[in-house]
């Protein structure tokens, strides 16, 4: 069997900084792979920038320029970096045969490609780079990540513990992984629902390399909340199980009362009422507010938007070419 093309799909957004350190490391990567014919010679690196504000997209113009084995694509504006990996990953399906796709900050061992590309030779369609430990990470980071991807398994989402978007996908995969049309994307919950035979690589994450991050913790949180409502109901089946709860033991207390009335026991009071008033008006809202998050999904998905929009591409870098 003939060796498989790759290309490494690598999502961009303010990345001047950091890009001419990483590109050239991921380009040896590449030789390396290909001069022990895990991958076929015309295997290539593909950016994906996501409307970024600096010099990103010029350096990686100045980058294809040099040398064919780096191509890009230009977003028509910031879409975040669940789309903008999407668009990289539908861009180039259709002329490999299965892609990595990678942060370009540095910090992922992009030592671990060999060996997803050798679970691959074994059978494997899809890879999931697995993060060996998180002690790069702050106490605080460690500890929410570890409750979060604990909170999705008891949602039902099936997601690999430690993995976020560090991954090798089959064409075949995401010739299937296409059918999927969601506008509201979590790609490291929704890559496990199409199926096929899968593996884990693990490794240790690395500092960044230069520059600054670009997820902070409300992107972070963002994502966070996206990755339960996108694919899961089970926050509305609590809720549904919350209220059957209190509808019970607002009627024992109701039993309760009149009891105490006709025994003439009953006391004129404030403090018991508005606590209870309270304590109701909470839930409600707080369920009002899980319903709403479901209801904006809904109304987003129903507009049938596109997810991205390919403003431009290094082959042809004068020419708008949109993409659903």
């Amino acid at each position: 069997m003939s060796a498989p093309k790759l290309i490494i799909v690598i999502p961009c957004y303010c990345e001047e900084e950091v890009l001419p350190v990483t590109a050239p490391q991921f380009k040896a990567e590449l030789e390396e792979l290909t001069g022990k014919g895990l991958i076929a010679s015309d295997s290539r690196i593909l950016f994906v920038d996501d409307g970024s504000t600096d010099g990103t997209w010029k350096i990686i113009t100045e980058l294809s320029k040099e040398d064919s084995k780096y191509s890009g694509i230009r977003l028509s504006r910031n879409r975040g970096h669940q789309n903008a990996l999407l668009a990289g990953l539908m861009e180039a399906k259709a002329s490999c045969d299965i892609t990595i796709s990678i942060d370009c900050d540095g910090q992922d061992d992009i030592h671990a490609m060999e060996k997803m590309v050798e679970e691959y030779s074994k059978g494997a369609d899809v890879v999931y780079g697995v993060r060996s430990d998180r002690r790069s990470d702050s106490f605080f980071k460690r500890t929410t990540a570890k409750f979060y991807y604990k909170l999705l398994r008891s949602m039902g989402t099936d997601v690999v513990y430690n993995h976020a978007d560090y991954r090798l996908v089959s064409s075949q995969v995401l010739n299937e992984f296409a059918q999927f049309e969601e506008v509201n994307l979590f790609l490291r919950g929704m890559f496990p629902l199409v199926g096929f035979d899968s593996a884990e690589v693990y490794y240790e994450r690395h500092e960044r390399i230069a520059g600054k991050s670009h997820y902070p913790l409300g992107k972070m949180m963002s994502l966070a909340l996206n990755g339960i409502t996108s694919l899961s109901v089970k926050p509305i089946r609590i809720i549904t199980g919350l209220g059957t709860i209190v509808a019970l033991i607002s009627f024992g207390l109701l039993v309760y009362t009149f009891v105490r009335y006709f025994m003439g026991a009953t006391i004129e009071g404030w403090a018991s009422t508005a606590a209870i008033i309270c304590f109701m008006s909470g839930i409600q809202l707080v369920c009002l507010g899980v319903i709403g998050e479901y209801v904006g999904k809904i109304y987003l998905e129903t507009k049938h938007r596109p997810r991205y929009i390919i403003s431009k591409r290094t082959d042809d870098p004068g020419k708008d070419q949109p993409l659903a």
